[in-house]
């Protein structure tokens, strides 16, 4: 006797012939059908030109594997578990990783270019440049509207008010952009020493791979290298790694780190210089007691030279030595004070006060010109409202009607456009410009 299943049983059947057989798979389609549930998880389905799958991806694995944000027609390749949803008896992909069409070829063409890189040397420590304790002039490298710079900006004026800061705006994303910011880095190299350019960073903030792949193309890996400079790279968050991080001199995890990198705080300036000064004191009391020791071992051997001439040549160098000391002291000190008094003038430039006082000044001005704007564009909108209502009162249905047309309709409100869509019997509903006039129609004709 032949064996009868339910349908559960046969769905489970199927269900474990699938996992057990296929597993897990990457598969590639376009995305269709997506959206989003209050829950995170993700539905979409798959579909190439001859057929589709329901895919649905968990929102433990999107979160955890995934930062890509999904979209009908995006061109995707997806790693999961295929498996049957058994309540409604369908096969479905539930999905662990997905990543945009291509994806693979760029991360193998990245792989490909730092062997080749790092075999010729160019990821070598002993080729990495030391970054200036003290810092006179940075240039930037990145966008001049993107929000890295405004970061680095911001840390730069906090920790260092004094440091001079050169922007040099460049694109940050699309083709072309690896040969034109290796084009800036090496301008700013030759001109090095009349910009008095201390260090550069080359920053842009996070994306795709897609995003910051210009960052790792090899000219700009070449020309990072190559540069005389040192160079920080800081490209996308703490976990993207580019070809121009690896041939850096320094790489920092994100643009606001590199900022803080490269600017000294100012009280550990301050803590410094008093550290300096105080054991130069130091020396010189002790090169006074060494000189006022030797003075008496001299006084003791007297009797083996005239003690007068002794005595008054060890008191001769003695006061030389001394005078020496005093002058070395006072311009050690005079030096510091000077330092002291000019990063003093500078904090008082970039008080807080001044700093709020030529903000708010900004900002009224761009206040006073969004305000210009906006009553300019209600302008504009209210002129092209009243050109559309004049549009609208000539060419409407309703001047029409009072120009001798009318209107005809079925009682069900269709429009009568020809006469075959009547036949004899039928009522019609005429519209004027003045009421309407109901009609029966006795005879039809093509």
């Amino acid at each position: 006797m032949a064996t009868i299943l339910s349908v559960a049983e046969l769905t489970r059947h199927v269900r474990d012939i699938l996992e057990s057989r296929l597993g897990e798979v990457w598969v590639e389609g376009e995305i269709s059908n997506y959206r989003k549930q209050s829950s995170g998880h993700h539905y979409f389905t798959l579909k190439d030109d001859r057929a589709q799958l329901a895919c649905v991806m968990f929102a433990r694995a999107y979160s955890a594997r995934s930062g890509l944000i999904l979209k009908d027609g995006m061109q995707v390749q997806t790693f999961g578990r295929l498996t049957v949803y058994e309540a409604r008896g369908q096969y479905q992909l539930v999905v662990e990783l997905v990543q945009t069409k291509g994806q693979g070829v760029l991360q193998a063409k990245f792989e490909a270019l730092k062997r080749k890189l790092q075999a010729e040397g160019l990821f070598d420590p002993e080729h990495k440049k030391p970054l200036p304790s003290f810092p006179r002039r940075v240039a930037l490298v990145t966008s001049r509207s993107g929000a890295a710079l405004q970061d680095m900006l911001n840390i730069l004026e906090r920790r260092s008010p004094w440091l001079r800061i050169l922007i040099c705006p460049v694109r940050v994303q699309g083709e072309g952009v690896a040969g034109e910011i290796a084009e800036m880095i090496r301008y700013l190299d030759r001109q090095r020493v009349s910009l008095a350019i201390d260090v550069i960073i080359v920053a842009r903030g996070g994306g795709s791979l897609e995003d910051i792949w210009e960052f790792n193309e090899e000219v700009l890996a070449r020309t990072i290298y190559g540069c005389d400079l040192p160079i920080i790279s800081a490209v996308g968050h703490e976990i993207d790694f580019t070809i121009a991080d690896f041939v850096a001199d320094l790489r920092a995890p994100t643009p606001s780190a590199a900022a803080e990198l490269v600017a000294p705080a100012q009280e550990i300036l301050r803590n410094s210089l008093a550290a300096k000064q105080a054991a130069l004191v130091r020396l010189a009391k002790q090169a006074v007691e060494v000189s006022a020791l030797r003075l008496n071992r001299l006084k003791e051997a007297r009797g083996l030279l005239d003690p007068r001439t002794l005595i008054q040549d060890r008191q001769q160098k003695i006061d030389q030595i001394e005078a020496r000391l005093l002058q070395l002291l006072r311009w050690t000190v005079e030096h510091h004070r000077t330092h002291t008094n000019r990063l003093a003038s500078l904090l008082q430039a970039y008080r807080p006060g001044q700093v709020v006082v030529r903000r708010r000044a900004e900002v009224a001005g761009v206040q006073t010109r969004l305000e210009n704007a906006a009553k300019y564009q209600l302008e504009r909108a209210k002129q092209k409202l009243v050109s559309l209502e004049r549009s609208i009162s000539l060419l409407g249905p309703q001047q029409t009607l009072q120009r001798g047309y009318s209107i005809t309709r079925k009682t069900n409100g269709e429009i009568l456009q020809r006469s075959e869509d009547v036949k004899p019997g039928d009522e019609i509903l005429t519209r004027l410009a003045e009421g309407e006039v109901r009609s029966r129609v006795e005879t039809s004709e093509n």
